[in-house]
């Protein structure tokens, strides 16, 4: 007759020394008891754990591998009334209002605490302005295309730089005060900080011509050169690094641009922005 789990219960109690094999006998191999004393340590084990008793880890661990228990959690919750217990619900106001201070509601509402922890809505920041945002774009389609961006952070300049470098004369209407913004402290840039080898050249031709160009035929005075303005252009910039490209012993081509703001003196009006 075959019994459910009789080869797991067979082989405890093998384990146990509760039953022997004679393989020697008669009629072939023979189980005997061995014992009269079987003791079932894992049901006394089990109705251990059933009473609510200790037991060790090691065992409830070997008892789990054999599926003979399965861990339950089971939660107890004690309830008692607290000191706003009640039997309606009413939303905590959020705001102490003037109606209330006036018919004196204010004395049975009931207020949500301040959380002084908490972050507060985001602030509206300022946005960049259409010029500049006109700007970022542009700049970004240069460098995309392989431009490299030359420093304008220059905004005071001189008169060299910013007129006679490119050849406007001194008495352009252009360098008259009505016109251009000029520095009174420093009022001018010292004559050593200009390269003495191209001011010659940029006087001789404003007075004498050269290149194919006839000059202007005035006397070019150093001082008018010297004076310092908040620049009218960022062409400024690009005479000051043309000068640089041409000092370097092997001439590179370069791809640059500029584009930053600039200082006039312009009256406003509906067509001009």
């Amino acid at each position: 007759m075959k019994m459910p789990n009789a080869k797991i219960g067979f082989s405890k109690a093998m384990t146990l020394g509760w039953l022997k094999i004679d393989k020697k006998h008669e009629n072939g191999p023979t189980v005997f008891r061995s014992t009269d004393d079987a003791t079932d340590v894992v049901k006394d084990t089990l109705a251990d754990i059933k009473n609510g008793k200790a037991v060790a880890e090691k065992t409830i661990q070997d008892l789990k591998k054999r599926k003979l228990i399965s861990p339950v959690i089971t939660k107890f919750y004690s309830i008692s009334r607290g000191s706003n217990f009640s039997t309606s619900i009413e939303k905590p106001e959020a705001d102490l209002t003037a109606d209330m201070l006036q018919d004196g509601s204010w004395k049975t509402k009931s207020f949500k605490e301040y959380n002084f922890l908490a972050k507060g809505a985001p602030i509206t920041s300022g946005y960049l302005h259409p010029l500049l945002k006109v700007r970022t774009e542009f700049r970004r389609i240069f460098l995309d295309m392989g431009f490299s961006e030359m420093p304008t952070n220059r905004f005071v300049e001189n008169g060299f730089w910013n007129f006679d470098a490119l050849f406007q004369p001194q008495q352009h209407p252009a360098r008259d005060a009505h016109d251009t913004f000029f520095i009174s402290d420093p009022e001018i840039t010292c004559a050593s900080k200009l390269p003495p080898d191209y001011l010659e050249r940029v006087k001789t031709t404003h007075e004498k011509g050269g290149y194919g160009s006839m000059g202007y035929n005035y006397d070019w005075k150093l001082s008018e050169a010297q004076k310092n303005i908040l620049r009218t252009h960022t062409t400024a910039v690009s005479a000051r690094m043309l000068y640089q490209l041409a000092q370097q012993k092997e001439f590179k081509p370069v791809k640059m641009f500029s584009i930053d703001r600039v200082f006039r003196k312009l009256k406003l009006w509906m067509l001009h922005i």
